[in-house]
């Protein structure tokens, strides 16, 4: 099997070239032109400076090395590259200046990669005394302001921690976001600016980081839609911009309990096939990594034990919930859109959205669904379970009826998404939050059927 590797150079005097180790194959790719770090790295760099912010070292290694993940996990196809249709195999050349503290990186690292992603990665370090565009290491007397980082997305969670954080915490938050395409990057500041408009006097402030997009990487392999790895890149960026407070600091990922132990809804979508962006273990494997790299942030979530309807009706300022959530974007594609030339960012039907629809019936008393679905209403919908239209609906049916036979059943689901050693205290709360998720999607299909266009039971 191919390893795929990525080799990135630091200018045209940079002449690393390493050579293939067995059935390797490497592409060596210029990332310091002109003397700035490309991938939006320079971007990032530029608005923590304007904030009296400037990275340490390891945590822009960091960023760096998130952003060639980034690359190498949406443009190596998995059907290309793999023997399964899934694992790939692929490596990266980090250039970093303390490679004896990256070397004591390595295995957790690659441990959590291969938990989040499901293929093999071999991260290899090399020495690199020069600077990566930008001189990094406190130089400066001015320190910034933020104390905390918050990740903000986009989505109903990221709004609904941004509001209950600025409406609450003292601490000053800096949140951060990753652009991604247009369909994205757009409302997610549009949605931003109108939280900042409701806390004019907290003047909340976000560093974005733009997309990055690196045409034929490996010409002979298609681009890669799954995207496993998105949130290795976004919570580097909180880590990179954090490091420059100096001190120990939190880094909040708001996501609903019920999504982020995300048990797969039926015995096919077992391992990295359901996402684990925000399980318990991965950030548990963050904290391990930002720890032996010296970078005191502690990644948490404030939600892990609530389920998003949960969340709604809890929120802090119900008010500005009412005015910003019909922005907030929930759907796995809401790109896709364009090719119905529908204008709705909700398809209505892919797993976060049925989470969205259900957790909006759950908190009816706080406020109405304001979002507006390419599928309007379920019960109405001709829900093919051979289709994309209906085969999440499908799958919840499923895992509905298997809880509601044997209820006992919810503990060993919840172990099936990954090792829960380090939160035996929270098993409960865990279990807990599972069944109340599986209570608010099975009030929201209460009368809504699927069929199968094959004729299977």
């Amino acid at each position: 099997m191919t390893r795929y590797v990525l080799a990135p150079i630091l200018g045209p005097s940079d002449n690393f070239s390493p050579q293939p180790r067995g059935q390797e194959e490497i592409h060596r790719f210029d990332i310091l032109p002109a003397a700035h770090l490309s991938m939006g790295i320079d971007s990032a760099l530029a608005q923590l400076k304007q904030m009296n912010g400037v990275p340490t070292g390891e945590a822009l290694e960091l960023l760096l090395l998130a952003s060639l993940i980034s690359i190498a996990d949406t443009r190596i196809n998995r059907g290309d590259a793999s023997q399964d249709g899934w694992t790939r195999e692929i490596g990266i050349y980090l250039p970093v200046q303390n490679t004896v503290r990256w070397a004591a990186a390595k295995p957790v690292l690659e441990r959590m990669l291969r938990f989040l992603t499901g293929d093999i990665w071999v991260i290899d370090f090399r020495e690199w005394k020069g600077k990566l565009g930008r001189p990094t290491g406190q130089t400066s007397l001015l320190k910034p302001k933020f104390s905390a980082i918050s990740l903000f997305s986009g989505g109903l969670d990221s709004l609904i921690g941004a509001i209950d954080k600025l409406e609450t915490a003292n601490e000053e938050i800096l949140f951060v976001s990753h652009k991604a395409d247009g369909s994205i990057s757009k409302p997610q500041s549009e949605l931003f600016n109108e939280v900042a408009k409701a806390f004019r006097q907290r003047a909340p402030k976000r560093l974005s980081l733009p997309t990055s997009h690196v045409l034929d990487v490996f010409p002979d392999l298609g681009s890669e839609d799954s995207t496993r790895g998105r949130s290795f890149l976004f919570v580097a960026l909180a880590a990179f911009a954090g490091s420059a407070i100096g001190k120990p600091f939190p880094i909040y990922v708001p996501e609903n309990g019920f999504i982020s132990l995300n048990i797969p809804l039926d015995p096919t979508r077992l391992a990295s096939n359901s996402t684990r962006t925000t399980h318990p273990y991965y950030f548990h494997r963050w904290n391990e990594l930002l720890e032996v790299l010296g970078i005191p942030g502690k990644v948490q979530n404030p939600y892990w034990n609530k389920t998003k309807g949960e969340m709604i009706v809890d929120c802090k300022r119900p008010d500005v919930l009412k005015q910003t959530a019909k922005m907030s974007i929930s759907c796995a594609k809401p790109s896709h859109g364009r090719w119905d030339r529908a204008s709705e960012k909700h398809c209505g039907y892919c797993l976060p959205c049925i989470i969205r629809r259900a957790s909006f019936s759950r908190g009816i008393k706080v406020m109405p669904d304001p979002t507006e679905y390419r599928i309007p209403d379920l019960k109405t919908a001709d829900l093919d379970s051979t289709t994309k239209k209906g085969e999440q609906i499908r799958g919840f049916e499923f895992a509905i009826a298997r809880l509601k036979q044997k209820p006992s059943r919810a503990r060993a689901f919840v172990y099936k998404t990954g090792p829960l050693e380090e939160d035996l205290s929270r098993i409960a709360e865990l279990e807990g939050v599972y069944r109340r998720g599986m209570e608010e999607v099975s009030t929201l299909l209460d009368g809504i059927e699927t069929h199968s266009s094959k004729g299977d039971p």
